[in-house]
């Protein structure tokens, strides 16, 4: 059985042959004796519709239009992010800055904040620069780092193109110097001073 949307209407719940067709020999016409396929019903909710398909003990799939699919990919995805983001300032000590990091990576995408090591700066230098602003700052580090700790699961999983130096410590090291920076005077100064201090 398979479900999607049918137009604006709710969700439609088709089933497939059970058997194959026949070909009629005389006038070429596709027959069958599964009625099966011809049924289509209709529900006004996608639950209703899993609701019926587990009544009826059958296996389903969920067949989502595209774009409301790609959506809830990226909902998982930032999901995820944000998860790890957590867990990486809890360990770094840095708890308190979540919600802080939340909003600065919600916004990457409107501030157009390039993704962190396309340029071939180190992390400390992406810290640093003071033509970026704070959050962005904060975003292009914590996706850095994620970026970084995905491709080294993905390392010791044993894919080989990606075996490659780790940079997670050195950008986990610019995210520290960042927030001693922003620490010690509150302003949007050098981290290298802010490291001194």
């Amino acid at each position: 059985m398979t479900s999607g949307r049918a137009g604006t209407q709710g969700w439609k719940m088709s089933f497939p042959r059970r058997t194959g067709p026949w070909l009629e020999p005389l006038m070429g016409w596709t027959g069958g004796d599964d009625t099966i396929q011809q049924i289509d019903l209709s529900f006004p909710t996608l639950e209703a519709a899993i609701r019926h398909a587990k009544r009826l003990g059958v296996a389903y799939e969920v067949h989502l239009p595209a774009g409301e699919a790609a959506r809830g990919a990226a909902r998982a995805r930032d999901r995820q992010s944000g998860l790890w983001s957590d867990a990486t300032l809890s360990r770094l000590g840095l708890s308190e800055m979540r919600q802080t990091y939340r909003d600065a990576m919600a916004g990457a995408k409107r501030r157009g904040d390039p993704k962190g090591g396309d340029d071939g700066r180190p992390p400390i230098e992406v810290a640093s620069d003071a033509s970026l602003s704070l959050e962005a700052r904060r975003s292009i580090l914590m996706n850095w780092a994620y970026t970084e700790y995905l491709q080294d699961v993905a390392s010791t999983e044993g894919m080989p193109e990606n075996q490659r130096e780790s940079q997670l410590a050195e950008v986990e090291r610019a995210l520290l110097a960042l927030e001693a920076a922003v620490a010690a005077d509150g302003m949007y100064t050098s981290v290298e001073k802010g490291r001194a201090a």
